[in-house]
């Protein structure tokens, strides 16, 4: 497994595990340079009261990475898992809140920085450097084995593994698509706003797309997408749905037609309270449904 996943990207940087985390996890409170200045009125604020929160090391095929981990402060008692996958932004506050919230409702959830090997995201300014230093050279074949070990790790530290489901967003929601394709054991998945079709440029470590896997897809996915959003055409949308339909996993997706990318986001100017709340709440009655709790 080392060799395959190593191989799939030659050029990223060997870190050792203590370099794994220390650089890639988010200090609490802190939000990416990336997304400044945060929109403070429409911020959610999840508090850690009742919970168990904090970071933790998940071991991988090649070390260890960094993950944000909030679960119940409930003893002797093993809860429902949900994966949480980060934007381009990484595991910031965002991403550690939206876990407690899941915490809250009776999770575990877990959000791995998958990017733990390719570099430290917190100082990146620009959302096209991150794009193009950071994520574009993870190999679809490291987060699925990350993914993979994240479970593992749950499944040993208070996880219900037999109750598995996972969210994303924007990157994460690509992988949330990916991933209910490649591990049929999850029960049900929710993406937020991933891409869905190539782009112009092939790139050879992230070879496929949520349409290529659409029709054989055995899970049941929720995708949540804007009819505004200027990076993901409602074509590629509907061509998407065109393709779920072929297959059995019963997957749907819902289109919000005033909605920008990024609009759970409650901390960006993309934010629509409307659309998110009623999202959420959507994601919330699919996991219940297919037995993800």
């Amino acid at each position: 497994m080392y060799q395959d996943i190593s191989d799939s990207n030659p050029s990223a940087a060997r870190l050792d595990r203590r370099e794994f985390f220390a650089t890639s996890i988010f200090a609490a409170g802190l939000f990416a340079a990336a997304v400044s200045p945060i929109q403070a009125q429409t911020k959610i604020t999840t508090d850690n009261k009742g919970l168990i929160e904090g970071e933790v090391k998940i071991p991988v095929a090649d070390g260890e990475i960094p993950a944000y981990r909030a679960m119940p402060d409930t003893k002797n008692k093993k809860f429902p898992v949900v994966l949480v996958i980060h934007e381009i932004f990484g595991v910031h506050e965002w991403i550690q809140d939206v876990s407690r919230r899941f915490a809250k409702l009776g999770y575990m959830a877990v959000a791995p920085a998958l990017y733990a090997r390719q570099g430290d995201v917190k100082t990146i300014t620009k959302i096209q450097e991150l794009q193009r230093d950071i994520f574009s050279k993870i190999p679809d074949t490291q987060a699925m084995s990350d993914l993979d070990a994240t479970v593992a790790w749950a499944k040993k530290n208070s996880g219900n593994t037999k109750k598995l489901s996972i969210t994303g967003f924007c990157w994460g929601g690509r992988m949330v698509w990916l991933y209910s394709a490649h591990n049929k054991n999850v029960d049900a998945g929710a993406a937020w706003y991933g891409r869905l079709v190539p782009g112009e440029t092939k790139n050879p470590v992230q070879p496929s797309m949520p349409i290529d896997i659409a029709k054989d897809l055995k899970v049941p996915v929720i995708g949540f997408y804007g009819g505004l959003d200027q990076g993901i055409p409602l074509d590629s949308v509907q061509r998407m749905q065109d393709e779920l339909k072929k297959g059995k996993s019963k997957s749907e997706i819902i289109v919000y037609p005033n909605a920008q990318h990024g609009f759970h986001a409650d901390y960006r100017p993309s934010f629509n309270k409307e659309s998110s709340e009623d999202a959420w709440q959507k994601l919330q009655d699919w996991f219940r449904k297919n037995g993800a709790i």
